[in-house]
């Protein structure tokens, strides 16, 4: 082989090695994931409060990531953070307002992407049981239901509680889920008022079963409840798991905002093909409308916003006498560095 023979072909390599180096620069720089199988925690899936997490396993989104995540579904929210405290979980996908609570009992925990940006929690009464109701005042003695006790739906109904002068105490709570078992309860009478999430809300609201007398399933009703905006449903997990798995809490992150992205813009009929038909409870009519009502909740880039958690930890400080907001370091109870990271990736 002569010389020009020789660097004919050194060229030719060195040209094919630049134009992949260019066609695939996401690949090469690919950080590799400290843990690839990831367990989820969450407080009933089915439930727009976490629609964004449902997307994201529907689409495939983490498997793009490179991992494989199994969720774990319980009753509430309340359920899920103790499956991560017990060790059988890695993350949840619950309320951010937990991870207050549980700094004020001396446990680190950080929220990483937000999914809600408003609780969509709405707090009603039956008018069938109920039908003299004026204030919440007349809550005194009754039975209340919930998705479950600790979760941020107990949370809500709290908050109208003490605004009304009652305690917890004033009244029976009944953990009740988010899904049929929620209806059924209620239609029948076993529980006087409740506090949940869509679409159960909308359901029975829609037919005239319940009376709505606090709403935050638009930014503005999140704001009259809570005073400011309200961070709501998010991925956290223990601080010392965050710190340890940072490119692992990236690719989760990723895949969230991915999904966030998507529901900017998907229509009706992309929602009904990619939500398990299951979570639609029969009716996708009603689904859609529910959805259509608390969309603006949904968060479009996963950032949490600094004036969010100030609110909640006035609010949980309100009627909770543990939560003490001068003791509480809220710049460790979320951050921003995962979302921004992945906004900037799918220009959310």
């Amino acid at each position: 082989m002569n010389n020009i023979q020789f660097n004919r072909r050194r060229f030719s390599s060195v040209a094919v090695l630049s134009a992949a180096s260019v066609a695939a620069p996401a690949l090469w720089a690919e950080p590799r994931l400290e843990k690839t199988k990831i367990s989820i925690a969450v407080g009933g899936k089915a439930a727009f409060y976490y629609l964004p997490l449902t997307i994201a396993e529907q689409l495939g989104y983490f498997k793009a990531e490179g991992l494989e995540v199994e969720i774990s579904d319980f009753a509430g929210g309340s359920r899920a953070l103790q499956a991560v405290v017990g060790g059988s979980a890695d993350v949840v996908s619950g309320a951010y307002e937990h991870t207050i609570n549980l700094q004020s009992k001396g446990q680190k925990f950080q929220a990483f992407v937000l999914q809600g940006r408003a609780p969509g929690i709405a707090m009603g009464i039956s008018p069938k049981t109920m039908p003299h109701f004026k204030t919440a005042a007349d809550l005194k003695g009754k039975k209340i239901g919930i998705s479950a006790p600790g979760s941020s739906t107990n949370m809500v109904a709290n908050l109208i509680l003490s605004r009304a002068g009652l305690k917890a105490g004033d009244v029976s709570f009944i953990g009740v889920g988010t899904a049929a078992g929620a209806l059924t309860a209620f239609r029948s009478g076993q529980i006087d008022a409740m506090s949940n999430i869509d679409p159960i809300m909308t359901m029975l609201e829609q037919k005239g079963e319940i009376r709505i007398i606090a709403d935050t399933r638009t930014l503005k009703g999140a704001v009259d409840v809570f005073g400011g905006p309200m961070p709501a449903g998010c991925l956290y997990a223990p601080l010392e798991f965050v710190q340890k798995n940072p490119n692992t809490v990236q690719a989760l992150a990723n895949a969230m905002v991915h999904s966030l992205k998507w529901l900017q813009t998907a229509g009706p009929s992309d929602i009904i093909k990619t939500v398990p038909e299951p979570y639609l409870l029969g009716d996708r009519a009603l689904y859609l409308a529910a959805f259509n009502k608390g969309r603006e909740a949904i968060s479009p880039d996963g950032m949490i916003a600094d004036e969010g958690p100030r609110t909640a930890v006035k609010v949980l400080a309100s009627f909770s006498p543990a939560i003490k907001p001068d003791k509480i370091e809220l710049a460790k109870t979320y951050t921003n560095e995962f979302a921004k990271k992945a906004k900037e990736r799918f220009k959310a």
